[in-house]
């Protein structure tokens, strides 16, 4: 590893990356290729950066498995040349994008940051600046000649999370995310303060490798009062469906109505993963607590524990692009792959 940790930036767009032109007041993308002179302050981190960007940015809200893919080879392409990451990402969909390059990415040995901001980097009051700098200084800081971080996170408004535990909860507060489930791994004040207790990393030896997302046919069936067979029957006839991702009242409980339950028991009897997890913020399916969920694990709905729903969906395209069978679906979903979930919480 070199003394000064070489940091690669991965502009996707979003409005981290955006700047004003005062004579017109339209938002334009930033040149990463100025970033020394636009933001001096980095000339103070003990590290090299350098950047690329896609051809053509994308709002996040356009995020697809297409550009998951595209972002997982140039961390694959660096992976000998560089020490670390920071990805630059619109803050809609990033707790999604994150969380699907945590599963892409196995054994994995170097920082990947994720962060963004609610305001574009020219403007007065942005939370650019700082989410930018603090997160290359993360992706750079190293403890016994080793990188700190050794997983996918997201930093945002001085906390760094694990990517894949993440939600976005408020679209104007600039502490825009949480970690309902699992604690923040680092935290910026005047220092850096890491939990260490948290840190993920892998044991084995094994060479680092990617495996690519590709897009699935899954359903994403939020439970309410009212849900109607009709509706309920309507969305499962989609053609070719591979999988549901149900997200059920409290601690996974559903309705009790046997027009539900035939409906839930026909998709799994065909063969396609119904994942069971909690609509709420906060809190772990317990399959079977209550009686309105203890029909659902006869079923054989997958448990998907504190799972938030940005990871359920994405380990879900994850495990379907691995070519597991169908019928092993559920044992690999139930076991955490990248820290994702807690177990028999």
């Amino acid at each position: 590893m070199t003394q000064h940790p070489h940091i690669l930036i991965i502009y996707t767009g979003g409005t981290i990356g955006m700047v004003k032109d005062y004579n017109s007041n339209v938002l334009k993308t930033f040149n990463f290729d100025n970033i020394y002179q636009k933001i001096p302050e980095l000339n103070l981190l003990q590290c090299s950066i350098s950047s690329v960007s896609f051809d053509k940015p994308i709002d996040s809200s356009n995020m697809k498995p297409y550009y998951w893919n595209q972002i997982a080879q140039i961390i694959e392409d660096y992976y000998n040349e560089v020490d670390g990451y920071v990805i630059l990402h619109g803050s809609d969909t990033m707790s999604y994008t994150a969380s699907a390059i945590s599963f892409m990415l196995k054994n994995l040995g170097k920082p990947v940051i994720f962060t963004g901001s609610q305001l574009p980097i020219g403007d007065l009051r942005t939370d650019a600046k700082e989410n930018l700098i603090t997160a290359i200084e993360i992706a750079a800081f190293q403890e016994n000649d080793e990188p700190m971080i050794q997983e996918v996170c997201i930093y945002f408004e001085y906390k760094l999370y694990r990517a894949n535990r993440t939600t976005k909860l408020s679209a104007e507060q600039f502490e825009a995310y949480d970690s309902p489930n699992y604690p923040i791994i680092a935290e910026s004040g005047v220092s850096l303060k890491f939990n260490k207790n948290t840190l993920k990393r892998d044991k084995n030896e094994l060479a680092f490798s990617l495996q690519r997302i590709l897009p699935h046919k899954i359903l994403l069936i939020k439970l309410h009062p009212g849900l109607t067979k009709d509706c309920l029957s309507h969305m499962l006839k989609i053609p070719e469906l591979e999988g549901v991702v149900l997200e059920a009242y409290g601690s996974g409980n559903a309705p009790t109505d046997e027009w539900f339950l035939n409906n839930m028991k026909s998709i799994v009897n065909k063969g396609i993963p119904v994942i069971d997890i909690t609509q709420c913020v906060g809190g772990s399916v317990i399959m079977g607590k209550y009686e309105t969920s203890a029909e659902l694990v006869n079923i054989g709905l997958i448990n998907g524990y504190d799972i938030t729903t940005e990871s359920a969906i994405t380990k879900l395209m994850y495990l379907l692009s691995s070519n597991i069978p169908k019928e092993e679906i559920k044992y690999h979903f139930e076991k955490p792959i990248r820290g994702e979930m807690t177990v028999g919480r």
